[in-house]
């Protein structure tokens, strides 16, 4: 019932927003990137190392907001259905069974972005204002 619920949420703030997520940040990829959309689980997958992957198998290297970044806490929330002490057992629990490691982190959404704009395989997620015509809001979808 209870992941029942979440994901009823999760659809509800999806459609809500489309790329925004319902939320002040927009998820990117390179101008240069030819995806427009992904489900909020495939972009998930990403960023928790389930995947190195784009759905279309190109690779994709996830990029994140520093630790404590009320814009990251709200990216995770929205997208993995997890809050920051959640994200924290799961990155201690994967880092030490060597199953995988946390995405890259800048210091800010201009950062993000510049290093999105010149690699097509980053995939990342950034302040909306921050937004600009090197990269490009990719649609979120339940």
């Amino acid at each position: 019932m209870g992941k029942l619920l979440i994901r009823c949420c999760l659809a509800l703030l999806l459609s809500c927003g489309g790329v925004a997520l319902g939320a002040d940040f927009v998820v990117i990829v390179s101008a240069k990137n030819p995806l427009t959309a992904m489900r909020a689980d495939q972009v998930a997958a990403i960023f928790l190392a389930q995947t190195g992957r784009f759905p279309g198998g190109e690779e994709a290297q996830a990029l994140d907001l520093p630790l404590g970044s009320p814009l990251r806490d709200d990216f995770y929330r929205t997208v993995a259905a997890r809050s920051p002490v959640l994200m924290k057992s799961y990155w201690t629990k994967m880092v030490f069974t060597g199953r995988g490691r946390p995405p890259r982190e800048l210091p800010d959404s201009a950062a993000v972005r510049r290093m999105v704009a010149d690699n097509p395989a980053m995939i990342a997620y950034i302040d909306r204002s921050a937004l600009d015509a090197s990269v490009k809001a990719i649609q979120v979808t339940p």
